[in-house]
């Protein structure tokens, strides 16, 4: 949302003067801070995603088709949201229409989009994300798992790193998926991939935050990686340490 199009700005202007930008390349922050091209890009890709739309949506009428095809409960998103906005849990058809139209039009009146895409609603699941770091020289690594589950309002609250729900096959495949997607979309520099864990074990991509994040001093603290020398050394063309 307002976040991605501040650093996507920020990572533009940094270029057209010449100054090295400590992130990803404008390009590529602003093909993943849009959820739904996101979304294709890791469908193509081979990545987990939950079952929804490929294409975005804008018309209720089509919106209720699809929803229909999914199978309910289904979450209607905004392609551009974040923090919650935008966003809302369909459980019926009887419901679908009014909560589509309140999810546009706070997505239109925080963000100034209209797009939407409907997914399956994973009940109950777990938040897992995996810090990656990308050089510019190929290297990709996963520097393991923080578990924000613990939330208010879509706002994390408790980060747990490693995460007590997943085993060690789910986290080598977790981060291995997390790589696939950094090296798709030709990510550098930090950024995490965050992901959904339903009670079976099955997890599926739900959205790159093309930035470094409040939550790395917990990655930090287990790994004992210091994220932002990282970025310093990978923005100045050197290679990951």
């Amino acid at each position: 949302g307002l976040d991605v199009t501040f650093i996507d700005l920020n990572s533009k202007m940094c270029k057209e003067n010449k100054i090295l930008f400590r992130g990803p390349k404008a390009e590529v922050i602003n093909s993943m801070g849009n959820k739904s091209q996101a979304r294709k890009t890791m469908i193509n890709a081979g990545v987990p995603v939950v079952p929804g739309t490929k294409d975005p949506v804008f018309d209720v009428e089509i919106g209720m088709k699809e929803a229909e095809k999914i199978g309910y409960p289904v979450i209607v998103k905004a392609s551009s949201g974040g923090g919650g906005k935008g966003m809302r849990v369909v459980k019926d058809p009887n419901g679908f229409e009014f909560l589509f139209n309140v999810a546009q039009i706070e997505s239109v009146n925080a963000f100034g989009d209209d797009t939407m895409y409907i997914e399956h609603f994973v009940e109950n699941p777990r938040h897992i994300e995996i810090q990656i770091m990308a050089d510019n020289f190929g290297n990709v690594v996963a520097l393991g798992e923080r578990d924000c589950s613990v939330q208010r309002n879509h706002q994390k609250l408790i980060e747990e790193s490693p995460s007590p729900a997943i085993s060690e096959e789910v986290r080598k495949a977790m981060s291995r998926d997390a790589i696939l997607a950094a090296r798709t979309v030709g990510y550098t520099n930090a950024g995490t991939i965050e992901f959904l864990l339903d009670k079976d074990g099955n997890y599926y991509f739900m959205e790159m935050n093309t930035r470094i994040q409040v939550e790395h001093p917990v990655t930090e603290m287990v790994t004992g990686i210091d994220i932002v020398k990282q970025q310093v050394l990978i923005a100045a063309g050197h290679k990951m340490q």
